[in-house]
Order: C-alpha cells, then sequence, then structure tokens
C-alpha cells in the first residue's frame, strides 16, 4: 500500500492510499483530518473513466515521446516561449517548468483565473493571507458560509460544521441553504454591501468587540464613518432584502464564537477585491481574528512562508487575459486556455495564432485539439511530488505507486528541455523534494505549511505580526452605478428586467474543464421556460445555445451556468481585476432567446 495525496484543484486535498493491483479503488487514508471516510467522485470515479491521451502527436500524427519531445525543444528555440500553466493538479513539482522558460528568456503567467481578487481584498486588511485551520472551524458556535457550497468544492469539511448554528449566505439556495438556520438569498455581486451595512448594524446595536478593536483596530471610528456614508434602504431594495433579514443575520453574529467560511464566487468581479475586504472589515468589527473558534475562512496562500526554489525573474503577462498571438512558441501545461478562461472566441482565435502551441497534459480538451505537439503526461499515481493545500495547513509527499510507459512528468520533461537545449543548472528531482520538504513544520508525522499558527493572528497583522487591522476605507464601482445608494446622491433609474445576472458555480461533477462537464442552464420557473427547452443565452462578448433546466432555488435575476461548461466562455469579459489581475466571469449581464 503506497501513502500519497489526491491532486485535483480542490479545498480538500485529501491524503490517500493506494494498492497498486486496484488503483481504481483508492482509499481515503486512515488518520488525516481532511476526509470523512470516503473520497469523492472526481478521484475514485470519473478521473478513472476518463480517457487518457496516451500517444504523442505532432501536427496531428502519432509519434514516439523521442520525437515529440525533440518537435518541443526545437519549438522552444524561439526569442520568447510562453509558458501557460494550469490549476488542474497541485503538487509542488508543477513549477519545476519555471526554471526551463526562464533559462530560455520567455514568460511566465501572472494573476489567477479563481481567486486572485479576493486574496488582494485580504492583503488589503490582514497584510498576511494565513489559512484558518479546520481545527478553529469545529470550535466555532455558528458557521456562516458565505457564497461557498460545500457539498460541491469542500465535501470533507462537513463533518466540521456538524452541530452548529449554520447560515448561508448566496444568490442560489443550494442543497445546503435548504438545511441552514438562517439563508439570506441576497443579489448576485452585492456582498459587500452586504458586509458594510452589517458592520454598520452591528455598531449601531453596540456589538462591536471594543476590547480587541482597542488592541487592533484603532481606525475603526473612520471605518464607521464610511459605512455612515451609504443608505440603508437604498442598499437593502438593490440587494433585495429587508431589515428583518438584517436583524435575523445579526443575532447570529452576535454568538461568541463565528467563522465566516467565504467561497471565490463573492469576488468574481472587478471588485471582487472590496467584498473580501469589506467581509473582513465586519469580521474585525466582531473583533473574529486570532481568537479560539473564530475568524474568515477563504483560499489561503497554500506556499506562504516557503522558499519556492522554482521562484524566478523574468517576463510576466496576465493569466486571464493572456495575448497567445504575441508568441511564436506557447507552452500550455495542465490546462485548457481555450475553455477555462474569459472571453473564448477571442482565446480561440489568439491561439490559432501561434506557430508552435505545445500542450502537455493528461485529457484531450478544446486547447488539446488546436496543438501542434501533444505530449502525454503522468498522472499523479506515477511520479513523486509534494501536495500543498489552500483549504488546510497539512501538507502531504505524493508517493509514486505505478509504474506506466504511458507519458512524462513535469520534471522529467523539465531535463529533457534542458539536455536537448545544452541548458544547465537543473538539480535532481530528489533535491528539490528535499527543499520543499525540510521546510515544512513538523508535528509527529504530520507536516505542515512553514507559517502554520494554530490560531492565525492571535498576535497582531502583517508578515511578522503585530501590526493593526487596515479597515476598509473606500469604495468605488465602475460596471454598477452605486450614486444612488450613497446618502448624498439621488436614487438611480431601474435595472433593465429582461437582463440577468450570469453564475457560474462549480459543478459536482466536473473540475474546472475535466470529467463530466454540465450542458444545461438553470433558470427560475418564474421567467416562463420549459423545462427541457433550449434557449439562446446572450452577452455583449457572445452567445451559446443550452438546454434549460429549473431551479426554483435560484433567484429570478439570475441565470446559472456551471463552469467547465462547454462554450460558457464565450458569454465572459476579458477584464481584469482592479486589484490582484483576476479573470472577472460574473461581471457580465447575459439576455434569453427562447429557441
Amino acid at each position: 500500500m503506497i501513502r500519497t495525496a489526491c491532486p485535483l484543484d480542490c479545498w480538500d486535498a485529501c491524503a490517500i492510499t493506494c494498492d497498486p493491483a486496484r488503483p481504481d479503488k483508492l482509499v481515503a487514508t486512515p488518520g488525516h483530518p481532511m476526509h470523512n471516510g470516503a473520497l469523492c467522485a472526481l478521484l475514485n470515479k470519473h478521473m478513472h473513466e476518463t480517457p487518457r491521451i496516451e500517444t504523442p502527436r505532432v501536427d496531428g500524427r502519432e509519434v514516439s515521446m523521442g520525437e515529440a519531445l525533440d518537435a518541443a525543444a526545437e519549438a522552444l528555440r524561439c526569442d520568447n516561449p510562453l509558458l501557460w500553466r494550469g490549476s488542474g493538479n497541485l503538487g509542488v513539482m508543477q513549477s519545476v517548468s519555471n526554471l526551463l522558460i526562464a533559462e530560455l528568456g520567455g514568460t511566465l503567467t501572472r494573476g489567477s483565473l479563481c481567486d486572485g481578487s479576493g486574496a488582494a481584498g485580504i492583503l488589503e486588511g490582514r497584510g498576511v493571507n494565513r489559512q484558518l485551520p479546520p481545527e478553529q472551524i469545529a470550535k466555532a458556535d455558528v458557521v456562516v458560509v458565505w457564497g461557498r457550497n460545500l457539498p460541491v468544492t469542500n465535501a470533507h469539511l462537513m463533518p466540521f460544521i456538524e452541530g452548529k448554528k449554520l447560515v448561508v449566505i448566496d444568490p442560489v439556495r443550494t442543497s445546503l441553504a435548504k438545511r441552514a438556520d438562517l439563508h439570506i438569498q441576497l443579489k448576485p455581486r452585492s456582498d459587500v454591501y452586504l458586509a458594510i451595512l452589517m458592520a454598520r448594524f452591528t455598531i449601531m446595536e453596540d456589538a462591536q468587540n471594543e476590547a480587541w478593536l482597542e488592541r487592533f483596530g484603532p481606525d475603526f471610528d473612520e471605518f464607521y464613518d464610511f459605512t455612515r456614508s451609504f443608505r440603508i434602504k437604498a442598499i437593502l431594495e438593490y440587494m433585495g432584502l429587508d431589515l428583518d433579514d438584517m436583524g435575523d443575520l445579526l443575532t447570529y453574529l452576535q454568538e461568541e464564537r463565528v467563522v465566516f467560511l467565504v467561497g471565490a464566487g463573492v469576488q468574481k468581479y472587478s471588485i471582487g477585491h472590496y467584498a473580501l475586504w469589506a467581509i473582513d472589515s465586519l469580521a474585525a468589527t466582531l473583533g473574529l481574528f486570532g481568537r479560539e473558534g473564530c475568524g474568515v475562512s477563504y483560499l489561503g496562500s497554500s506556499r506562504q512562508g516557503f522558499e519556492d526554489p522554482f521562484a524566478v525573474r523574468t517576463p510576466t503577462v496576465p493569466i486571464a487575459t493572456t495575448p497567445f498571438e504575441r508568441f511564436e512558441t506557447v507552452l500550455v501545461q495542465g490546462g485548457n486556455p481555450a475553455a477555462s478562461m474569459p472571453d473564448s472566441t477571442r482565446v480561440v482565435q489568439a491561439l490559432e495564432q501561434v506557430k508552435n502551441l505545445i500542450y502537455f497534459g493528461l485529457y484531450e480538451n478544446e486547447t488539446s485539439a488546436l496543438a501542434h505537439i501533444v505530449i502525454p503526461a503522468k498522472n499523479f499515481l506515477e511520479k513523486e511530488d509534494l501536495r500543498l493545500s489552500y483549504g488546510h495547513p497539512n501538507v502531504e509527499p505524493m508517493h509514486k505507486a505505478l509504474e506506466s510507459e504511458i507519458g512524462i512528468s513535469e520534471y522529467d520533461f523539465t531535463a529533457e528541455m534542458f539536455r536537448r537545449l545544452s541548458l544547465e543548472g537543473l538539480r535532481s528531482e530528489e533535491e528539490y523534494l528535499r527543499i520543499w520538504q525540510s521546510q515544512c513544520l513538523r508535528e509527529g508525522e504530520r507536516l505542515l505549511l512553514p507559517d502554520y499558527e494554530p490560531l492565525p493572528y492571535a498576535e497582531g497583522f502583517g508578515e511578522e505580526g503585530g501590526e493593526e487591522f487596515v479597515f476598509m476605507d473606500d469604495f468605488d464601482d465602475d460596471f454598477e452605478d452605486i450614486k444612488r445608494l450613497r446618502k448624498f446622491r439621488k436614487k438611480g433609474p431601474r435595472e433593465a428586467e429582461d437582463e440577468y445576472w450570469l453564475l457560474t458555480p462549480k459543478h459536482a461533477h466536473s473540475l474546472n474543464t475535466q470529467f463530466r462537464r454540465a450542458e444545461r442552464v438553470e433558470l427560475s420557473p418564474s421567467l416562463g421556460f420549459a423545462e427541457g427547452s433550449r434557449v439562446r443565452v446572450l452577452s455583449e462578448h457572445g452567445e451559446l445555445e443550452l438546454i434549460v433546466h429549473l431551479n426554483e432555488g435560484l433567484r429570478r435575476d439570475c441565470v446559472l451556468i456551471h463552469a467547465g461548461t462547454p462554450g460558457l466562455n464565450r458569454l465572459t469579459p476579458s477584464i481584469l481585476s482592479e486589484e490582484g489581475e483576476n479573470a472577472c466571469f460574473q461581471e457580465v449581464k447575459v439576455r434569453l432567446e427562447a429557441l
């Protein structure tokens, strides 16, 4: 039996055990804190039933691995190759190819497709994005799940919230919302206003944590003045909520130990950093940082505290708006930009202009179909690696469990390119893994992030601790007219009734653009469309035809299309968030046409 870890882009990052004789029947490793005795269908079903790329190709012709690597090396001899890496596998050795691109004087990507805007908002207030250990979530009295669908994206956290008072804040009445003590079904993109308003009501009720604020929040009075610049009635109307909703929520927030579990959905907008900064500012008003059973959980920095041996200085371009057409050679590693990037019509056209498009990955997809060179990769059971997590502080060694003639690992690919291109300086794989592991903290046999703190921010904020929390004190929005929401402005025009907010949550049976991708649009029955009918969904960026599924838990002003749905990103904008250089998948309204 070989111990390893799930490689998938997921909060849970489960430790698993593989019997080499039955690799299709993986089991959860006993004793690991992040599993409930079972593994998800993505890992134990869909991954095994999805056909892998087994044979390399060059210009559509099947070739040997040696021929494909020769072709890749020749393509990388250009002046400025680009590496575009996806996030489908979270082992540290994925990044070893940075060293190759740096040696070639090439370009990497920066920013994020999923969480960069929210992370930027956290840095505004806290100065550093430390993870909230699940053990603290287990100690809470109240769990507020804010824009995060735990049964789909974070299923192994469910045991940690059992027996808690549960509040769900989400535009969709999800299965989790149905079992919650309180569901706040607010309008999409209005999370920042809800957080600001709740902070104001907390202060009006004299429920702020004065002792905590005196120590860590000296600028709190200025924040209160900022919250008072918004018109309560106008914001409630904008969010689609009322004072009773605010009162009910405030009751739960006044409990002794409260945890916010915040998902990426609240920050898929140009103002996404404001959403996390506002939520953090609310949490600071309540004094939730650095206290047992309290805190705010968002995607933490999985490499916080590490000295990264693969960090290089080289030119970069934003990953969400990459100008592929400017590069002669593009190496796509473990990703599918033709489908996963916003404004995919533009992206495909740009990829078609690339002279040498190399796809290096496990599965066929929209990008591999465009590639001139296709190189199959090893899967996680066929190589050594080290698994970090953005959901918990555990670090898991990933040991090789299987021998396979299929594919090549990221390290071996990089080593082959170094050899073929007569480059120097690459160390052994074993040495790189030792560098990573040697930096981890140890608790018995358990490896933890280097900067692990069982109670984050107990001694203050910033990289070294001891600093004060910085409250939100500014807000602007170019996408929506917010003048009517401020005290000193008149009410603006009503929203168009034939436009709908686009929601793009994850699907239970797919991950990014892998496995069983959804192919439908979910609508409120109140819109008058029939189950199973076809509609055209249109935005200013493109259009898409899908089959209708009626969802009674969806707000009337929303259209839900799961992330990974083929063609979804024809509808989404090629823009970056104001902070964090994040994709803004939901910064768009759509129209519907019956077919």
